[in-house]
């Protein structure tokens, strides 16, 4: 028996195990980064909603379009950016949903 060829495929075997689960390790990362950056987004455009003028009381589970002023302050419409006709009054920031937990998910937002 070849001691040395031996040692030499369990370690390329060992090697290449190792590689495949680094691998796995990298991409459920990769996700929690996803995860997490989604979550802060969430949190950002709830904090623009909750400081914005609103005419009504959102309610969960209904979509709301929230637009920015020239000023900086918000706004909160039922009315979509296609609704106004030629365009908007204000510049468009997202369209969003108020999820049961008065976060809003984000279900659509301009190209940066």
């Amino acid at each position: 028996m070849d001691k040395g060829k031996v040692k030499g495929r369990a370690l390329s075997a060992m090697y290449e195990q190792t590689d495949m689960q680094l691998e796995q390790i990298r991409k459920q990362i990769e996700l929690l980064a996803r995860q997490a950056q989604g979550i802060q987004d969430r949190v950002q455009i709830s904090e623009s909603i909750y400081q914005a003028e609103m005419n009504f009381e959102p309610l969960v589970g209904l979509t709301y379009h929230l637009y920015e002023r020239e000023n900086g302050q918000y706004v909160l419409s039922l009315v979509g950016p296609e609704e106004w006709g030629s365009r908007p009054p204000f510049a468009f920031v997202a369209t969003v949903q108020l999820l049961a937990d008065h976060t809003w998910e984000i279900l659509d937002q301009p190209a940066p």
